[in-house]
């Protein structure tokens, strides 16, 4: 006989992908898990503990906060060289994306979209390895979240963090609420939704000289060196690392310099369940 353990939401990974159509998109997905095998000698298919440490630090080390890039996608070159890696793309309309990281920041997926069900069969197949003998099966799912209003794809990097955040692409799926006197403006958050789709926020600090029309970022971090080249009509810069703090208060500022007279207050999420909140 043979039993299921399952745990639901046992993470979320927060990552940057290359979508054939949009470009540089930032996602964000719940993860479901679920074991099947013979109970050991404790009654058990694996301890819950055991499931989520081993699962979580594979996601962390594996594809949370990096670039997913699908190499089989049309029109995709990637080159590894000891510990970096540099991908080259062209979107639809022929215009250049290019990103150099360490190898770590950038993985190469075998496919040729990266999806949900994809993401998940590529997964399963390394995770399963990792589980003690008595676990036979593992079915595993990514699930976005659900949002009922307002929400947009971003994609940044943040040169001055210690961990993950430092990969140069790396994103998110986030929703913004913007209050207005106290009162949710939901025309306004659909407004600045469609303005950041599939954005990329950068620092204008870590802009360099480009051609025209498009955005090079390049920094040092302590993981390396990070450089990123992409249409300038996919970019939004501000003045400041893009923490969410940062987003938070300068999205309050902008919409204080259009409604001077109204009580701004905005809470800018990044990824599920966690973000900033700014007033002005």
């Amino acid at each position: 006989m043979t039993v299921k353990l399952f745990v639901n939401n046992l993470t979320n990974v927060d990552f940057s992908y290359l979508h054939s159509s949009r470009g540089l998109m930032g996602e964000s997905w719940l993860l479901q898990l679920e074991l099947d095998g013979a109970l050991n000698e404790q009654g058990m298919v694996c301890d819950f503990g055991i499931v989520k440490k081993l699962t979580r630090e594979w996601m962390d080390n594996t594809i949370d906060h990096a670039l997913l890039v699908p190499t089989k996608m049309s029109h995709v070159q990637s080159e590894q060289s000891i510990g970096q890696t540099s991908v080259e793309w062209r979107y639809p309309d022929g215009e250049l994306f290019n990103c150099v990281s360490p190898s770590k920041a950038i993985v190469l997926i075998d496919v040729e979209e990266i999806t949900p069900e994809a993401m998940a069969q590529w997964c399963t197949v390394q995770l399963l390895e990792l589980f003690p003998q008595e676990v036979k099966g593992l079915s595993l799912k990514f699930i976005p979240e659900e949002v009922a209003g307002a929400f947009y794809h971003y994609s940044h990097g943040l040169q001055q963090h210690d961990g993950n955040c430092q990969r140069i692409a790396h994103g998110h799926r986030s929703r913004i609420e913007i209050f207005l006197n106290d009162q949710r403006d939901e025309k306004l958050e659909q407004e600045w939704a469609n303005r950041w789709q599939d954005i990329y926020i950068g620092t204008t600090a870590h802009r360099k000289e480009s051609e025209a029309g498009m955005n090079r970022y390049e920094y040092q971090a302590p993981q390396g060196e990070f450089s990123l080249t992409l249409p300038e009509k996919y970019c939004y810069d501000i003045d400041t690392e893009t923490t969410v703090e940062q987003i938070a208060r300068h999205l309050a500022a902008r919409i204080k310099q259009m409604r001077p007279l109204d009580d701004v207050m905005v809470r800018a999420y990044e990824g599920v369940g966690k973000g900033a909140v700014a007033k002005a």
